[in-house]
């Protein structure tokens, strides 16, 4: 299989495409795919700082975060427990 880490469902299945037309293997046939992420890494990356603390996260629950970040604007709430 190949590292398809950043691409999108279309890159997936353009590389699945061309290895049954080339038929070649996947492994080959990724050579020809260029990622969205690579060809316009500058906008993925505003898109990427803009969407934090702002977007929900597609990859796990909750608010998209980028790299760690926290929202400034956003409070920490701490709860304690007291045993009676």
């Amino acid at each position: 299989m190949p590292d398809d880490t950043d691409w999108t469902g279309a890159e997936i299945k353009a590389c699945c495409r061309l290895s049954a037309l080339l038929d070649v293997s996947l492994l080959e046939a990724a050579q020809n795919v260029v990622p969205v992420a690579v060809t316009a890494s500058e906008s993925v990356e505003r898109l990427r700082t803009w969407a934090s603390g702002r977007c929900l996260s597609a990859s796990q629950p909750g608010i998209y975060q980028r790299d760690g970040a926290r929202n400034p604007l956003r409070r920490r709430v701490h709860r304690e427990l007291f045993n009676n």
